[in-house]
């Protein structure tokens, strides 16, 4: 808006003028205005800049935004509606409001937002409708603000301290008063608490509430990434207290009442560096041509009381979390290591589904009990591998029985409609300090296959037990791990990428058919140059697994019915489930409530979310540590995403990825494809798509917003 007192210069726009007025009116919100009063404010001296003024005034009288209370006296129209729901801030300060109601989504200029942050939920008046443009409004209140803690480096002055946060939540840096700093430091890692952000300041203020530790450190970083993500870094000493008063012997009364399993052949098959134990198999053979296999399961909950304290810190954890080079248990140390680990020699009480299998893998009876089982083996996916392979070991004849089975069951589901995606592991080698030294990878084999077709035997047959009741009764709440059909339009999309790519996916029209054309396409590419980008594209066109009390089935694993039981040592719906077998079948009680158990599924599957992305986020840190020691260096790489500001890059040997930024493209002007998934030369017409390969060079590595730069070498 022109200063008052000064005079417009030069041609004022309609578009342009419009935005004073609206900027005018909602200034003057209630007060009506003459023209004289509006040329006056809005120093419109000339004849037609006050000509095309009356013009707009009519116009925005004619589409309700203002109203005329007598003869060329205008006001705010009083005819704003109030909607509550979530606010998104963008970086060019054109933020968005999605409404509750599920409706289309409101335009909130950054001087209309009220310094509300990404996710807040806020109510918003919506302006009056002007024609020719989107809903647009004001944020009035911030109902709930979604985060109140930030993580950033302090930066501390003499008198003044600010925290400088790389968080796309928040733009801007947190004041924090001398006094509040809790001892940090210049270049200190903390934990900072908004306390408030005054309407006329730019930036808001806060307190420390943690100090992390000097950045660049690796216990600092890690524990920041958590903090970030607002998960736990530590863990409460009361709740570690109790857990170390649980008794650790098993009476005599409790092992009678369960069946016995401890001289029956059992052992554990794990990563080799494992330290919880929670799943546990045993086989011995059970007539002609048939056998006997147990999976046998950590009873968590014959320790862990509902509504007590450790159960509240579970719930509240709702899943350990599993970043580069460390582990953040959902349970105290003592349950998880010890108590519950189903550890080799020692006796430990179990959940477990007993099985009678025949050579085809077929199941000709099942019984789900509790049992007390003593391993009489550790171990780890390597070894058993090498059994498979060579046919010989400690225990070869069970391991190879019980893999047998295994791939036969692994057969019929991919028969049944399974999706068979195989994506590799980053893991990293690091020094003491945490400092990655090589990147390597590990894929499924016959051995980690092994375990997962029997884990998944199990979960889908508890589920089947308590959900899939015969004649017609109503069957009682539970807890199920749902996986929803891919969205057609989605599965269309992929069909068109993969086409750009020299692929063919047909097209699908059932459940099963979909599942075949996806498992046909990732075969098409398996070892080829696009295989990680394909297979990453493909895992966005499906939906997410998620909890919930009302089952529809697992669509990329082909099951009717299915549940988490086999993991309650590191997920809470899978403790939910044993404690709800143990009311139905124990018991015979009545069904839980629903909507309780439908809101622990929420929470369970937001919580599983969230820790996804901070696992992901520490390999990402990791992975640009590690190539901050190579910059300068060259390397092939593969072209895994385009954008407007450039494409990013894989490099072929280590899976990292950075971005080439498209200014650093010189031969040409290029514009961004999105329907082609490329970029493009204007003049030459080079491209750069997906999946193709090109030689990079390492620039920077920014370890605070972990990211890579690369440059493009030329041939």
């Amino acid at each position: 808006m022109a200063k008052k007192g000064g005079k417009t210069k030069g041609r004022i726009n309609k578009n342009t003028l419009i935005e004073m007025l609206v900027e005018l009116f909602n200034h003057h919100d209630g007060e009506t205005l003459s023209p004289k009063e509006i040329f006056k404010e809005l120093n419109l001296t000339s004849s037609s800049a006050r000509t095309l003024c009356v013009h707009i005034l009519d116009e925005m009288t004619f589409d309700g935004y203002l109203m005329e209370t007598e003869f060329r006296r205008y006001v705010l129209a009083n005819n704003t509606s109030m909607l509550y729901g979530t606010f998104s801030r963008n970086r060019d300060g054109y933020n968005e409001f999605y409404p509750e109601d599920g409706s289309e989504p409101v335009l909130i200029s950054e001087r209309n937002s009220a310094h509300a942050l990404t996710d807040d939920h806020v109510r918003v008046a919506l302006f009056a409708h002007r024609r020719g443009r989107g809903r647009e409004g004001e944020v009035i209140e911030i109902v709930k603000r979604a985060h109140d803690t930030f993580v950033g480096e302090l930066h501390v002055e003499k008198h003044y301290a600010f925290l400088i946060t790389e968080s796309r939540i928040m733009p801007n840096d947190i004041f924090i008063p001398k006094d509040m700093l809790k001892g940090g430091k210049n270049g200190d890692k903390a934990v900072v608490k908004l306390l408030e952000w005054p309407a006329e300041s730019k930036n808001p203020v806060g307190k420390v509430i943690d100090v992390l530790g000097p950045s660049g450190d690796n216990d600092t970083e890690m524990n920041a990434i958590l903090a970030e993500f607002g998960l736990p870094y530590v863990y409460p000493a009361a709740v570690e207290e109790a857990a170390a008063k649980l008794k650790e012997d098993i009476t005599a009364e409790e092992i009678a009442a369960r069946k016995d399993f401890r001289k029956i052949t059992t052992f554990t098959i794990d990563p080799v560096d494992a330290k919880d134990f929670d799943d546990a198999l045993s086989i011995r053979p059970a007539g002609e041509g048939l056998w006997e296999i147990g999976v046998h399961i950590a009873d968590v909950s014959h320790y862990v009381t509902e509504g007590g304290i450790i159960d509240k810190e579970a719930f509240k954890r709702a899943t350990s979390i599993y970043l580069v080079d460390r582990t953040i248990p959902m349970l105290p140390e003592h349950l998880c290591n010890y108590l519950c680990s189903l550890r080799p020699n020692e006796d430990k009480l179990t959940y477990s589904v007993i099985f009678t299998m025949n050579e085809k893998a077929e199941i000709k009876k099942f019984e789900i009990t509790r049992a007390v089982i003593n391993s009489d083996r550790r171990f780890s996916y390597e070894e058993v591998q090498e059994i498979i392979e060579k046919g010989e070991g400690e225990y070869s004849e069970e391991i190879k029985t019980l893999n047998m089975l295994a791939q036969k069951m692994r057969s019929k589901r991919f028969t049944a409609g399974a999706i068979d995606f195989q994506q590799a592991q980053v893991h990293f080698r690091l020094d003491d300090s945490g400092k990655p030294l090589s990147v390597y990878f590990s894929e499924s084999n016959e051995s980690h296959q092994l375990i997962e077709e029997f884990m998944l035997l199990a979960n889908r047959t508890v589920a089947e037990k308590i959900g899939g009741k015969a004649h017609g009764n109503t069957p009682k709440t539970f807890v199920y791990r749902i996986h929803d059909q891919p969205n057609p339009e989605k599965l269309s999309m992929l069909s068109k990428f993969v086409s750009k790519l020299g692929y063919k996916m047909r097209s699908s029209s059932g459940r099963t058919t979909s599942a075949s054309a996806l498992n046909s396409l990732l075969k098409d590419v398996h070892g080829s140059k696009e295989q990680n980008v394909i297979e990453q594209i493909s895992l966005r066109a499906m939906q997410k697994a998620r909890y919930s009390t009302g089952n529809i089935g697992h669509y990329g694993l082909a099951f009717r019915y299915y549940t988490h039981f086999t993991s309650p040592i590191r997920r809470y719906p899978d403790l939910l489930v044993h404690r709800l077998l143990t009311r139905y079948l124990t018991n015979g009680a009545r069904s839980v409530s629903q909507p309780k158990y439908e809101d622990l599924c929420e929470h369970c599957s937001a919580q599983e979310q969230v820790a996804a992305n901070a696992e992901r986020a520490s390999i990402k840190y990791k992975q640009v540590e590690f190539m901050s020691e190579h910059i300068g260096e060259e390397y092939d790489a593969v072209i895994s995403g385009v954008t407007e500001w450039g494409f990013y890059a894989e490099i072929n040997e280590n899976k990292c990825e950075g971005m080439v930024p498209m200014r650093t493209l010189q031969d040409d002007y290029y514009e961004f494809d999105d329907a082609n998934y490329c970029i493009i030369g204007r003049r030459h017409r080079r491209k750069f798509t997906i999946g193709d390969p090109v030689r990079i060079r390492i620039v920077r590595a920014n370890l605070d917003r972990k990211q890579l730069d690369f440059e493009l070498i030329e041939d």
